[in-house]
């Protein structure tokens, strides 16, 4: 079954599918990836408490590089997010 197909027999018109699924995921990520940017030491904690419920400890060697690369991974998501809703909108023509 092709995505034409799958859109007739939902009975949704091609605008209602397409493009409003990964724009709002992406949305979403941007949010993710703002807040994993802005607050890296709060994820960190959340990743080790993460990992202690399954009886696993983790620490940084050096907490400023961890800080730095998770910022740097917020940033990412962020672009990519961006790079996503900006692709979706341009091929829903």
């Amino acid at each position: 079954m092709n995505k034409k197909q799958l859109i007739v027999v939902l009975g949704l018109g091609a605008y209602a599918v397409t493009p409003l699924i990964p724009i709002l995921i992406s949305l979403v990520s941007i949010v993710i990836g703002l807040f994993v940017f802005f607050r890296p030491d709060l994820i960190i904690e959340m990743q080790k408490k993460f990992y202690e419920k399954i009886n696993w400890r983790i620490e940084p060697i050096s907490m400023q590089k961890e800080i730095r690369n998770t910022k740097i991974m917020g940033a990412f998501l962020v672009i990519a997010a961006i790079i996503t809703i900006i692709y979706s909108l341009m091929n829903t023509a």
